[in-house]
């Protein structure tokens, strides 16, 4: 059946966010592949293989979140081991983003709802680390998510929402260690705005209020209970361990899946809380200040037109007749919250962090985007000239500005100039390294050598690094190690020229610190040497390769 001219027009702005959730996957997708993997993301693609290849995973708070695993192996064992194939799912849901605007209809108009798509299809902080193979993004999108179908919950639009809650809670549990953070965040704001009403004298009194929210659970308790289902059977599949060829713990395992729900359910809580609390104080702790002062940097630099409209919209809203709105108290607490608590709360400062809070700025900052459009359309339509230059200089402003940054910094090269990117995002000339390795290295189906780490600070015994928590002089051969695991490339470690003379075989491709170059030239006969920085600077590799 053709709906109508009423009913078309009515489901506009739908279609309109759908065509933003296009806009956005096409932004993500362009060149996804061209920038080097960051060694953390270089990390979760060395274990994704591993979990491909062996079958075996298990969580361990170290490594992150279990869901960029889980997703990160289906996507490699698809398209191939590839930097587009290991991004392409945080890709998919940073494009899905603008679709959760959707669940916030009833609290925003409709022009509202398509500039809240809109922020979350384009923000260029948003664009840049949904085209990066970490969970952060996911994290806070899933929390995106349970706050809006909280809202329908607590409109009684639906019981079906209750399941998304719950199953939205689950996954950014499963995205990153800091979904916590997140979702405490968002808890925080609920209780602010709740705490709203009891201010107001037409407002009933809280204990009556809560009441009232118990005897809703009461009455909907098999919905409730339904719920608990849905959040623990998502968790337990996204926690649970997967046996592989060991003889662990299984989930696919009839005879160990007990055991498995056991490590989901309770030794994730007790790793968890070892390696993000208990273990890190006092040697894990940090300064909170400059911490604090990174994560209002990434804010001013990544996000300028988000965060300034929605500080002008949450002060006017809140001082303005008719009172605050509930939707943009909740979304400037939260993001109030986060930026307290997650620079706090991190253990690495790193401007990924920011999207912890422009998720929920996006909020406010839509309302104010969309009464400037509003505003200025309505001076059009009177022919006052004025306003409508005044308002077309602000949007030209504000366009100008994300344009300039998305041009430069989602898409320009990596150098120690680019903001968005944090350190240990190697250069653009690593591209180099990507992608002649293979060449290099030539057939990988012997049982030769056919890449050896040299130095001390590169030992990592055999097998040491399969699987997290691995040594710490790992790191230094990252992000090389995921290009070398992905080609099938052989390893060993010499730490000595004595060890290095001793060989028999003569590897094609050998890499060492920089500063490590004249010892190991003489011994290299034959071969050419690369330098390479693995960072956006400092701490250089030479390659030698075979010629």
């Amino acid at each position: 059946m053709i709906p109508s001219r009423a009913e078309w027009r009515a489901d506009g702005p739908t279609l309109a966010v759908g065509a933003l959730a296009l806009v956005a996957l096409v932004v993500r997708l362009v060149g996804l592949g061209d920038r080097p993997l960051h060694w953390d993301e270089a990390r979760v693609g060395y274990w994704s293989l591993r979990y491909l290849e062996t079958g075996y995973l298990t969580y361990r708070p170290v490594a992150g979140g279990p869901l960029v695993y889980l997703l990160g192996r289906t996507s490699l064992a698809i398209f191939g081991s590839t930097d587009f194939a290991l991004r392409l799912p945080i890709a998919i849901a940073g494009a899905a983003l603008p679709l959760v605007s959707l669940l916030f209809r009833s609290h925003l108009e409709d022009d509202e709802t398509v500039a809240l798509a809109a922020v979350l299809a384009l923000s260029p902080l948003l664009v840049y680390y949904g085209r990066f193979a970490r969970g952060d993004l996911l994290a806070v999108g899933f929390t995106l998510a349970a706050f809006g179908f909280a809202l329908r919950l607590l409109d009684g639009d639906g019981r079906h929402n209750a399941y998304g809650l719950a199953a939205a809670s689950a996954l950014a549990l499963a995205s990153s260690g800091l979904a916590v953070v997140t979702l405490g965040c968002l808890g925080i704001a609920g209780v602010l705005v709740f705490d709203h009403a009891a201010l107001l004298k037409s407002s009933r009194p809280a204990a009556t209020r809560l009441g009232e929210f118990a005897a809703r659970v009461r009455g909907e308790s098999t919905y409730a209970a339904r719920s608990v289902l849905v959040f623990v059977g998502l968790y337990i599949f996204t926690f649970a361990p997967r046996a592989g060829i060991t003889d662990d713990a299984g989930i696919y395992s009839p005879g160990t899946i007990l055991a498995a729900i056991d490590v989901a359910l309770f030794e994730s809580v007790r790793r968890f809380f070892g390696v993000r609390v208990s273990d890190r104080y006092p040697e894990g702790t940090h300064e909170y200040l400059p911490y604090l002062g990174d994560f209002v940097e990434t804010l001013a630099v990544a996000a300028l037109p988000v965060t300034l409209l929605a500080v002008a919209v949450f002060v006017v809203d809140r001082y303005t007749a008719g009172g605050p709105r509930t939707i943009v108290s909740a979304a400037a607490y939260w993001a109030g919250a986060s930026l307290v608590f997650v620079p706090m709360l991190t253990e690495v400062s790193a401007p990924w962090l920011g999207v912890y809070a422009v998720v929920p700025l996006a909020i406010p900052a839509a309302i104010g985007l969309a009464a400037l459009v509003r505003w200025g359309r309505d001076a059009l339509d009177t022919g006052s000239v004025p306003r409508v230059a005044a308002a077309a200089l602000v949007l030209l402003a504000l366009v100008a500005q994300t344009g300039a940054v998305a041009t430069g910094e989602v898409y320009g090269p990596s150098d120690r100039d680019t903001r968005f990117a944090h350190y240990a995002q190697p250069s653009s000339e690593f591209t180099e390294f990507r992608e002649n390795l293979s060449t290099w290295v030539g057939p990988t189906d012997d049982e030769d050598v056919d890449v050896l780490y040299y130095g001390s600070s590169m030992y990592v015994a055999d097998g040491a690094a399969d699987y997290p928590p691995v040594p710490d002089r790992w790191g230094e051969r990252l992000p090389m190690a995921w290009y070398v695991a992905r080609i099938g490339a052989d390893t060993a470690t010499a730490t000595t020229p004595v060890e290095l003379r001793e060989r028999s075989d003569a590897p094609p491709v050998v890499v060492a610190p920089a500063e490590e170059r004249s010892t190991l030239a003489p011994m290299l006969d034959g071969y050419v040497a690369h330098e390479y920085d693995t960072a956006l600077w400092g701490r250089p590799v030479v390659v030698f390769v075979e010629k």
